[in-house]
């Protein structure tokens, strides 16, 4: 009840933060019961198992984003005076992963009701049965496999969350800044072995058997994943070469402090769009080359990705406020502070739009063979 009534008294940004995990659980919930009446009415059809798989991609997407708003939630955040009511950091934790599971719990029984709505088991409303056909209406909705699916969100996103925010865990910028983040050298051999695999692979996409492009897509995304923070440390050391002024000092130095917070979103985009880079120039130019769902897909890993890496950002402007104050307060003008937040914006994007679409390339080179 207490997590309830956190949940509505919160700041609007806040509430539009878990309104988007719920929506982004929506979509992977409705994603799963399509593929689940598609496997229904297709039985024996190999295609079902695949379409089941790629549904990991906005299943793990959507789970990445509950964690990153369940770690940014002011509502459970440690203050003075809280553990002498009770609130310590247990009961904090335990108030955030209540929260994730009421969010992603809301957004499957939206899914549910949206999909009951398009089969036309639910009448009164626009749009009636308008995907009947689509959603293979005629095939009774299995209660079991129904609930298990829909379950799915919730509990991967309430365990992930009392993973990452279980008490004693390290924050993402507890070591020492100038050390730089451990995770590049196993980084770089997973994104290797995922495009060796999509390369090896390449031959059966085209017998309709695309599990091994999936599979080196993971790999790739992974080594990203890992490497993100490594590449965004190496950022901050590139702005403080040759004889750095107050500025790019200061854009450096906050740079390099907040790489292992915004390095890993930032390696996950990178995959992100590499990835699309590479399904475009493999499928762009074929008819029709996705369908509703394939697009509702893909549009979920994107909405998370993009919703996770401002999460991130935001939560390393909150992290360093109180610098920024005593920045000010020593009489910094505010124009260093925002040519540095430029410099730093101007770093990443330059060294990670050419990796996005070096690794895309180097993707998409076995695809269009």
């Amino acid at each position: 009840m207490l997590a309830l009534r956190l949940a509505l008294g919160a700041h609007p940004l806040v509430l539009l933060r878990r309104l988007v995990v719920a929506a982004a659980s929506a979509g992977v919930g409705f994603l799963l019961l399509c593929t689940l009446m598609y496997a229904l009415s297709h039985p024996g059809d190999p295609a079902a198992l695949v379409r089941l798989l790629w549904c990991g991609l906005p299943l793990a997407a959507t789970v990445y984003l509950a964690v990153a708003v369940a770690r940014t939630d002011p509502g459970t955040r440690p203050r003075p005076g809280l553990a002498a009511v009770g609130l310590g950091p247990v009961r904090l934790t335990a108030l955030a992963v209540v929260s994730t599971a009421l969010s992603c719990t809301l957004g499957s029984m939206v899914a549910l009701l949206f999909f009951l709505h398009l089969r036309g088991d639910l009448t009164g409303l626009p749009f009636d049965g308008a995907a009947a056909e689509l959603l293979a209406a005629d095939l009774s909705l299995p209660l079991p496999a129904t609930l298990t699916l829909l379950a799915l969100v919730p509990l991967l996103a309430t365990a992930a969350a009392a993973v990452v925010l279980r008490p004693g865990s390290a924050a993402p910028d507890a070591e020492e800044p100038d050390a730089t983040p451990a995770g590049l050298p196993w980084g770089v051999a997973l994104v290797a072995a995922g495009l060796a695999v999509e390369t090896y692979t390449s031959a059966t996409r085209a017998n309709g058997q695309p599990a091994g492009v999936l599979v080196g897509w993971t790999l790739t995304a992974i080594g990203l994943w890992l490497a993100g923070p490594a590449v965004a440390h190496l950022c901050g050391r590139l702005l403080q070469s040759t004889r750095p002024g107050a500025t790019r000092l200061l854009a450096g130095r906050i740079l390099m402090h907040e790489s292992r917070r915004i390095g890993r979103p930032l390696g996950v985009m990178c995959a992100v769009a590499s990835g699309a880079v590479a399904a475009t120039a493999a499928y762009g130019s074929a008819p029709r080359p996705w369908g509703p769902m394939s697009a509702l897909g893909a549009t979920l890993v994107v909405a998370c990705t993009a919703a996770t890496l401002l999460t991130s950002a935001l939560e390393a402007r909150e992290a360093r406020s109180e610098a920024t104050t005593t920045l000010q307060t020593l009489g910094a003008p505010a124009t260093i502070l925002r040519q540095a937040a430029a410099l730093r914006a101007g770093i990443l994007v330059t060294v990670f739009v050419p990796l996005t679409l070096t690794v895309g390339a180097l993707a998409a080179a076995p695809l269009t063979r």
